[in-house]
């Protein structure tokens, strides 16, 4: 068995690709009304100006929802989500976060550790309640009861913002730990590691 098979692959450069169209974008839409008292550099933007920031988000939004309910489906359906994200318990956190900042936590390849496992459960939450803030945002009055939900328009705003600020710091994480362990990336790319296992901080 391929230690990332060819769905996950596939869904992983897809997600790659429209994370990055959603996050650049939705810095440029952020910038023509800022939440908070700074703006994201141009350089760092998508769209060009409002409209052009607007209409990429929008066709990103609807591969990133696809493609996630493409591998929720497979997830579920595999076994996916129970052979990589399950168990999970307190101590079995607590035992590999304690390890990992000792730099002595082992890995064996296809194999999440439990603070791993954490993350991706916490990521898959967080891209939830992006979408779920992004349509109250989006269609505030068709979806009154999704506004209501967050309290109101400029809360679901804020909601909104900190939910995709938790997934690219997530990104971010993940690209130092692949610059840290350049290995890590050959099974996103093939499928298959060069050895079956590895250690890493």
């Amino acid at each position: 068995m391929p230690v990332h098979p060819l769905p996950i692959r596939v869904f992983h450069w897809l997600n790659a690709f429209a994370m990055t169209c959603m996050a650049t974008s939705g810095w440029a839409i952020y910038n023509a009304s800022p939440l908070f008292g700074f703006t994201f550099p141009a350089w760092a933007t998508l769209g060009g100006w409002l409209g052009g920031a607007v209409a990429w988000h929008f066709a990103a939004m609807w591969l990133l929802a696809g493609n996630g309910l493409f591998y929720l489906a497979y997830g579920l359906a595999s076994g996916h989500f129970r052979r990589r994200f399950l168990p999970l318990s307190p101590s079995g956190i607590m035992t590999d976060l304690l390890a990992a900042l000792k730099f002595r936590l082992p890995h064996e390849a296809g194999t999440y550790n439990a603070v791993q496992r954490l993350l991706y459960i916490l990521v898959l939450l967080l891209g939830v309640l992006a979408v779920a803030s992004g349509l109250a945002i989006w269609k505030p009055v068709q979806l009154w009861w999704l506004s209501a939900a967050f309290g109101d328009f400029a809360t679901a705003r804020y909601v909104h913002f900190l939910a995709m600020a938790g997934i690219v710091g997530f990104v971010a994480v993940h690209l130092i730990l692949v610059v840290l362990v350049p290995r890590s990336l050959l099974p996103m790319l093939t499928g298959r590691h060069s050895s079956s296992h590895e250690v890493s901080s």
